[in-house]
C-alpha cells in the first residue's frame, strides 16, 4: 500500500494541516515508509497464535460507579475553566461545515 500526494492533502485539510512542498514530499516519504513496515507485519503468519489482549497479566482495581453531589462552589469551580459560558451551558464554536460540491 502506498499514498500518493492527492490523497495526503486530501488528508491534510480534512485535519486542517497546511503543508507546502518540501513538508508534503517528507510527509509521503515517511507515511509510505511506515506503511511498507505495517505491510511486512501484515506477511508474518501468525497461524496458531493466540491473540495478545495485554503484555501483561493485570488485574485492575475497579471501583464501583457513585453519583456524588455537587456543590454550587464545585461547579463554579469547574465552570471556571470554561473560555464561554451561557447560564449553566458551556458554549463552544459550532464545528460543521457545509458539503461544498
Amino acid at each position: 500500500m502506498s499514498v500518493d500526494q492527492p490523497t495526503l492533502l486530501h488528508v491534510a485539510r480534512l485535519a486542517r494541516l497546511r503543508l507546502d512542498e518540501s513538508a508534503l514530499q517528507r510527509s509521503e516519504t515517511q507515511l509510505n515508509a511506515l506503511l511498507g513496515v505495517l505491510d511486512s507485519l501484515q506477511a508474518i503468519d501468525t497461524t496458531g497464535v493466540e491473540p495478545l489482549f495485554h503484555p501483561g497479566d493485570l488485574d485492575l482495581r475497579l471501583r464501583d460507579d457513585q453519583a456524588l453531589p455537587v456543590t454550587d462552589a464545585t461547579r463554579l469551580a469547574i465552570q471556571a475553566n470554561a473560555p464561554e459560558l451561557g447560564g449553566d451551558l458551556y458554549l463552544v464554536p459550532k464545528v460543521i461545515e457545509a458539503k461544498s460540491s
